[in-house]
Parts: structure tokens; sequence; C-alpha cells
């Protein structure tokens, strides 16, 4: 039996593929640290623009109406 990996996992084992992540894991970082306070400031809006999306895909309105269709006045 052979030790040595092939494939995908076997690269990133290899000299090159670690130091590709080591190179990779140094621009993630300088990345997010230049590109916090925009990344969190969106944060908000995103929340905001999930509201619509959840209404689509929820998949049923719980406890809304009777179910025939017609609504009723509660006044």
């Amino acid at each position: 039996m052979s030790t040595k990996q092939t494939g995908f996992i076997g690269w990133l084992k290899s000299r090159t593929g670690l130091a590709f992540l080591g190179f990779a894991a140094i621009a993630v970082f300088f990345l997010w640290e230049e590109h916090k306070a925009h990344l969190l400031g969106a944060l908000p809006f995103l929340l905001l623009l999930l509201c619509p999306l959840l209404h689509l895909f929820h998949g049923g309105h719980g406890g809304h109406g009777g179910g025939d269709g017609q609504h009723k006045d509660h006044t």
C-alpha cells in the first residue's frame, strides 16, 4: 500500500498546497481587517432584506384565515 495520497486532499498536503493555504489565510485576514466596517455596517440592511424572503419562502401563513378564502371582519 502506498502512503502517498492523490487528488485534491493529496495536493493540499503537499508543499505547494500548504504554501497556498498559508497565503490564502493571510489574504483572508487582511481582507477581513480592511473591509470589516463595510461588511458589519451592511448587516442591518441584510436582515431587513431577509424579511420579504422569509415571507415568500416560509411555506405557509400560520393562523391566518379559515382556509376558505374569505376574510372575516374583526369589528
